[in-house]
């Protein structure tokens, strides 16, 4: 099954619009918030030292289990409408953790 990754910056009220519209589309039975899983590896004198690692408040990591590439398409599609409504950005990662 493919999965697709996004970033959303958007407030819980436009988060969780996002997410209901994608659970919309025909065959998608997963759509969950994910927090950031990967460990940070600042050191003492980096520019970040003691600044919280958490992102920026109205800042959303979501996963899409999509059964098909035609799913893939809708997801897509419905992003880019998305993204003009909830007046926030919406970024889609690929496997290789690059935006679209």
């Amino acid at each position: 099954m493919p999965l697709v990754r996004l970033r959303v910056t958007a407030d819980e009220d436009g988060n969780r619009a996002l997410m209901n519209a994608l659970l919309s589309i025909e065959g998608i039975e997963h759509v969950e918030e994910v927090g950031d899983l990967m460990p940070h590896m600042d050191d003492d004198d980096s520019s970040s030292a003691g600044l919280v690692d958490d992102a920026s408040p109205g800042f959303h990591q979501l996963e899409i289990e999509a059964p098909n590439e035609e799913a893939v398409r809708r997801i897509h599609a419905l992003v880019e409408r998305a993204a003009e409504v909830l007046e926030g950005a919406i970024e889609i990662v690929d496997d290789d953790d690059d935006v679209i």
